[in-house]
C-alpha cells in the first residue's frame, strides 16, 4: 500500500477526539505597574469568571497565527505587539468539554490601551498582576508561568524594551525591571548595569524635552540594540544575594 491508498482509506474517528487552542498571557505596564489582559467569559463553560483570552485554532492558520488573531478579535487590540510561545497545556480534565491542549503564548508591548471585549467575551479589562480574580480552567497556572518567564527573560535578554517605547531613557528601562521583578532597584547600580552590557542599548545621540520632575539636566535618550542574550546578565537582587 503507497501513502495515496492508505490516506484514502484513513479515518480520523479512529482516534479519540481532542481539540487544540491558543492561550496569550499579554502584558504590559500601566502607571507604573505590570498588568494582564483578562476576559470575562460570555459562554459556557466558567460563564461569567475572567479569563486569558484564547480559543480554538482555525484548521487553516498556524498556531502563532492563531494567537495573534484571538488577541485582537476578542480583545480589539492592535495586531502589533510581540508574542512569542510559552509553554503547551494538555492535562486531562482541564476542559470540561472535552480532550482540549492548549498552547499558550506570551505577549509585550508598551502602554497597550484599554481593551475591547470581542464576540465572545462579555468583557475585557488590565488586571494588575497582584491583585488578580479567580480565573477559569487552568489559566491560573498559565498565568503563573507566563509571569515567571518574563520575569527570567529580563535578566538574560533585553525584553525590557519591549515594554517602551522606540526611544527611552534609563529610567524607563528601570521601571519596567521593577514592575516586573516587583522591587525597587539602586538607580545608580542599574544605569552602571546597562550601560555596561554590550548591545542591550545604543544611545540616540539625543535627550528628553525637559528635565527630570526635580529639575536637574536632560534625560539621554537610549533605543534597543543588537543583542539578543544579555551578558552579563541582569540579575534579579535575590539572586545576586544567592551568588555571593
Amino acid at each position: 500500500m503507497d501513502e495515496s491508498e492508505f490516506l484514502a482509506g484513513y479515518d480520523p474517528r479512529a482516534y479519540p477526539a481532542v481539540a487544540v487552542t491558543v492561550d496569550v498571557v499579554a502584558l504590559t505596564i500601566r502607571g507604573g505597574a505590570l498588568h494582564v489582559l483578562l476576559v470575562r467569559r460570555g459562554e459556557q463553560p466558567h460563564a461569567g469568571r475572567w479569563a486569558l483570552p484564547g480559543g480554538f485554532i482555525r484548521p487553516d492558520e498556524d498556531l502563532p497565527e492563531a494567537a495573534a488573531r484571538e488577541l485582537a478579535e476578542e480583545t480589539g487590540m492592535p495586531g502589533r505587539v510581540h508574542i512569542e510561545q510559552l509553554a503547551s497545556y494538555g492535562t486531562p480534565g482541564r476542559d470540561p468539554r472535552m480532550r482540549v491542549v492548549s498552547v499558550s503564548y506570551l505577549a509585550f508591548a508598551p502602554d497597550l490601551p484599554a481593551p475591547r471585549a470581542g464576540t465572545d467575551a462579555a468583557d475585557a479589562a488590565w488586571h494588575r498582576v497582584e491583585r488578580l480574580p479567580e480565573l477559569a480552567f487552568d489559566h491560573a497556572r498559565i498565568l503563573t508561568e507566563g509571569l515567571e518567564r518574563a520575569r527570567d527573560k529580563l535578566e538574560y535578554t533585553p525584553l525590557a524594551t519591549a515594554f517602551v517605547g522606540e526611544t527611552f531613557t534609563i529610567s524607563e528601562l528601570r521601571s519596567v525591571y521593577e514592575a516586573v521583578w516587583g522591587v525597587p532597584l539602586h538607580a545608580g547600580n542599574f544605569h552602571r548595569k546597562v550601560l555596561s552590557v554590550p548591545g542591550f542599548v545604543e544611545s540616540t545621540g539625543e535627550t528628553t524635552e525637559t528635565g527630570g520632575a526635580r529639575g536637574g539636566p536632560r534625560a539621554k535618550l537610549y533605543r534597543a540594540g543588537d543583542a539578543r542574550l544579555l551578558h552579563p546578565a541582569l540579575l534579579r537582587p535575590a539572586r545576586e544575594e544567592e551568588i555571593r
